[in-house]
């Protein structure tokens, strides 16, 4: 009878120890990220002697990141990637640190800024029902059109994308002045042709990635926002791999994101390139707009302090 009951135990305890998690991210199978999620996925598998397999699905073949969120919640999935509104819906103080026009050109400054966050931002993801493998640096953020904006007042009344739902994104078109038309990712480069909008906002390698820059014809080259995205996985199977495994999957993880970060740095400026390359107009605004950026930034603070970011979120930016 003891024998039965220790095997029966043996048995819980290794099923436990072993999983198979199923993710899902945007990224195209090609893609420098998704080449490194592969990488990542296969040596996780061999330093956990195969208890450990992460599969990955790529290309968005599982929906857009509020399809796969439903999905986790749900158990048909156990993880992915997520960014900006969506990893808002997780845990709303993450929004912090895209907040716009607090750090400008300053990247440098803005992954920092990050970095000193991070342990408050995963601690939050936990009590949200998530942990955190890591941070992406997706970018910083511009604004294209397809028509010129050379100053502020020019902005006013021009028919901006946003993306339905995200309250920071329409805070910031509202401070402006901007007209927003929200509208699902798929339809912008569609809607940009037809005139329904006039202008999108993303990181350089998102533009590119997206094709906008076959339809824009400027960017206003003063950075609105730092743009950041996370690969979690949800606690109910996280809890399930043994603290061994989930230190090799950590330590593993680290070492592809802060590798992935690396290049994105130079593929954001690569995307730069290209779209001057293909005839877009970087628009350089006045001194005497850019300076303006600080109270419309406190505008938008004030728009979303206590309803999308906590007063503990912002004290914490600090900026």
């Amino acid at each position: 009878m003891r024998i039965l009951f220790f095997l029966f135990t043996l048995t819980i305890c290794l099923n436990a120890s072993a999983a198979k998690l199923k993710l899902a991210v945007l990224a195209p199978e090609g893609t420098a990220w998704a080449n490194s999620l592969k990488k990542m996925t296969k040596e996780i598998k061999k330093a956990t002697n195969d208890k450990i397999k992460l599969k990955v699905y790529y290309g968005g073949v599982a929906g857009d990141e509020s399809d796969v969120l439903r999905k986790i919640r749900v158990g048909q999935l156990h993880g992915g990637f997520f960014t900006g509104k969506t990893l808002g819906e997780i845990y709303s103080d993450i929004r912090a640190i895209e907040v716009p026009f607090t750090f400008h050109h300053q990247r440098e400054k803005a992954w920092e800024k990050l970095e000193q966050m991070s342990s408050y931002f995963n601690e939050g993801l936990r009590k949200n029902g998530f942990e955190n493998l890591g941070f992406y640096e997706i970018g910083q953020v511009y604004v294209v059109s397809t028509k010129k904006v050379s100053n502020l007042e020019q902005l006013k009344g021009v028919k901006i994308w946003a993306w339905e739902g995200d309250k920071l994104v329409k805070a910031m078109v509202d401070s402006l002045g901007l007209v927003s038309v929200p509208l699902a990712l798929p339809d912008v480069l569609s809607s940009l042709s037809t005139g329904i909008i006039e202008a999108a906002y993303a990181p350089a390698t998102g533009v590119i990635a997206l094709q906008w820059q076959t339809r824009i014809k400027y960017l206003i080259d003063y950075p609105v926002a730092f743009s950041v995205g996370a690969l979690l996985i949800d606690n109910k199977n996280w809890k399930k791999i043994d603290p061994q495994n989930q230190k090799i999957i950590k330590e593993i993880a680290q070492k592809y994101i802060s590798e992935t970060n690396k290049q994105m740095i130079s593929d954001n400026e690569q995307a730069l390139a290209i779209m001057k390359k293909s005839g877009v107009e970087f628009v350089a605004f006045p001194q005497s707009d850019i300076a303006k950026s600080k109270p419309i930034r406190s505008d938008v603070v004030k728009r979303i302090q206590g309803s999308v970011v906590s007063k503990a979120a912002l004290s914490k930016l600090g900026i």
